[in-house]
C-alpha cells in the first residue's frame, strides 16, 4: 500500500492546551466510581440535586418545548429576551442598554470568544490578572500575546491599577472578571475607579496619536452573587464614558443554577455587539430557543427571579461561611492554613501552604502537586490549585467551589483536614 502523508493539523489545535480544571474533576471522578469517598469540590457547578432550577423557569420551559419552540431562534438572540435582559439589567445593575446593544449566545462562552475574535488581532497583546478563568486559552485561540499580572492575596488577588500601569501602553484588551473566578472576590469600587481611570487616560492619549483605542472585557456572570455586605461594580456606572470600550458577559448559568441551560448574554455598544453577531453567526452558537422564550417569561417575572436569588444566595452564603469559620478554627489551632472570607459567588479562596511537610510515612511534600494528593488522598477533599488558574506553580492558593457540597458533609470535611494536617510534621 502507498505511504500518505501523516495527518497534521493547524498549529494552534496542536499547541492548545485542555482545561486542567476538567482533567483534575476527571480523573478526580475516576477515583470516585472505583468507590474511594471524596469530596470532590473541584468544578463550578451546581448539583441539580442540592441547587435545583428554579421552579419558574424549569415550568416556562417545558411549556416552551410543548408550545413547539424548537426551531432556529434569530441570530442575535428572540427579541423578548433581549429585552428581558434589557430590564434585568435596569433592574439589578441600573445601566441602560436597548436590545439591540445585547447579544444572546449559548451560555457565557461564545461570546467570550467573539469578544477577543472581534476585537483582537493575532499579535495585539491582551492584559488579565492571575489567577483567572481561561483567558489564557481564549489569547491562544486568536493568536493574541497574554499579557499575565500577577496579583496578590493582600488585595484579594483583585488587581489594581499600579498593577496595569506598566503595562497597558500597547495592549489592545483589559480582561477583568468580577466577582472573580477561582477566588470569589470583587472589587472595591474605588479599586475599579482606579482602573477605569487609568484606561480612560491611555485612550485620551491614544485618540490624540490616532491609535486604536484599549477596551475592557467585563465578565461578570456572577454579579448578582454577592454576599452579606458585599456589592457588585462594573465600570460603566462608575465611569459612563467607558461605555463605548467595555463589553460586559453574564448569563443565566450562575444566577440561577441553570449551567446546563445555556442562556448566556453580552451587552455594549451596538457597533461591537452587531461584529460578534456576525461571528457566532456563522458559528452557531446560539442558545436553543425554548430556552430563551422561557428565560425571557422567568426574567419578566421579577417576583419569582427575586424570590429564587434570596433563598439561593442564603444557601451558598451559608456553605461559604460553614468553610470559612472551620478553616479559620484549623488555622487558629496553629495549621498551616489561610482563608480569605467569602465575598460572592460559589467559591472560597483557601491556602494550603504545606510544602516541605513530611506526611506519616516520611513522604516530603516538595511541590503544591504533591499538596494537591495530599489532599485527596489524606483528607479526601479535591480543590483546585491557583497554578490552574495561571499563577505560578509554587502557588499555595486553591478554588474551592460548594456548587456541589452538601451542608451536612461540611464538619465531617473539616474534620478530615484536621486529622490529616495533624499527621504531618516539619
Amino acid at each position: 500500500m502507498e505511504k500518505m502523508a501523516p495527518v497534521q493539523v493547524s498549529a494552534m489545535a496542536e499547541n492548545l492546551i485542555g482545561s486542567e480544571i476538567i482533567r483534575q474533576a476527571n480523573e478526580i471522578n475516576e477515583k470516585i466510581k472505583r468507590g474511594e469517598k471524596i469530596y470532590n469540590l473541584t468544578i463550578g457547578d451546581f448539583n441539580p440535586e442540592i441547587f435545583p432550577l428554579p421552579v419558574a423557569l424549569l415550568d416556562e420551559i417545558i411549556k416552551a418545548y410543548k408550545a413547539g419552540q424548537t426551531n432556529y431562534p434569530m441570530a442575535n438572540g428572540m427579541p423578548e429576551l433581549r429585552s428581558a435582559v434589557s430590564g434585568f439589567i435596569k433592574k439589578y445593575q441600573h445601566l441602560e442598554y436597548n436590545p439591540d446593544e445585547i447579544l444572546i449566545s449559548g451560555g457565557s462562552r461564545p461570546l467570550i470568544y467573539a469578544v477577543y475574535k472581534t476585537l483582537v488581532d493575532p499579535g495585539d497583546k491582551v492584559i488579565f490578572p492571575v489567577p483567572s478563568w481561561n483567558n489564557n486559552h481564549y489569547c491562544h485561540l486568536s493568536g493574541a500575546i497574554p499579557v499575565m499580572v500577577e496579583t496578590s492575596p493582600e488585595n484579594n488577588f483583585m488587581p489594581v491599577a499600579e498593577d496595569l500601569h506598566s503595562v497597558i501602553s500597547d495592549a489592545r484588551l483589559l480582561a477583568l472578571c468580577s466577582p472573580l473566578n477561582p477566588t470569589g472576590t470583587v472589587f472595591t469600587k474605588s479599586t475599579l475607579e482606579n482602573i477605569c481611570d487609568l484606561v480612560l487616560e491611555e485612550n485620551k492619549r491614544r485618540f490624540a496619536l490616532n491609535i486604536k483605542p484599549l477596551y475592557i472585557l467585563y465578565d461578570q456572570v456572577y454579579s448578582v452573587l454577592c454576599h452579606g455586605d458585599n456589592v457588585h461594580h462594573d465600570p460603566v456606572t462608575l465611569r459612563p464614558e467607558l461605555r463605548e470600550y467595555t463589553v460586559c458577559i453574564d448569563g443565566a448559568s450562575k444566577a440561577f443554577s441553570a449551567t446546563g441551560i445555556r442562556v448566556g448574554w453580552a451587552f455594549g455598544t451596538s457597533v461591537i455587539i452587531q461584529k460578534m453577531r456576525a461571528i457566532l453567526s456563522h458559528v452557531g452558537a446560539w442558545s436553543p430557543k425554548a430556552e430563551q422564550v422561557a428565560m425571557a417569561n422567568f426574567l419578566n417575572n421579577t417576583d419569582a427571579v427575586s424570590e429564587f436569588l434570596i433563598d439561593f444566595k442564603v444557601r451558598l452564603s451559608d456553605r461559604l461561611n460553614a468553610f470559612y469559620t472551620g478553616l479559620s478554627e484549623l488555622k487558629n489551632e496553629g495549621f498551616d492554613v489561610d482563608v480569605i472570607a467569602p465575598q460572592a459567588s460559589i467559591y472560597l479562596t483557601i491556602r494550603f501552604n504545606l510544602t516541605g511537610y513530611k506526611t506519616g510515612d516520611g513522604k516530603i511534600l516538595e511541590t503544591p502537586q504533591d499538596v494537591t494528593s495530599f489532599l485527596c488522598d489524606h483528607a479526601r477533599l479535591a480543590i483546585v490549585p491557583f497554578s490552574s488558574f495561571g499563577s505560578t506553580k509554587s502557588s499555595s492558593w486553591y478554588r474551592l467551589s460548594v456548587g456541589v457540597s452538601r451542608r451536612e458533609d461540611i464538619p465531617q470535611i473539616i474534620t478530615n483536614l484536621r486529622s490529616a494536617l495533624a499527621g504531618l510534621s516539619k
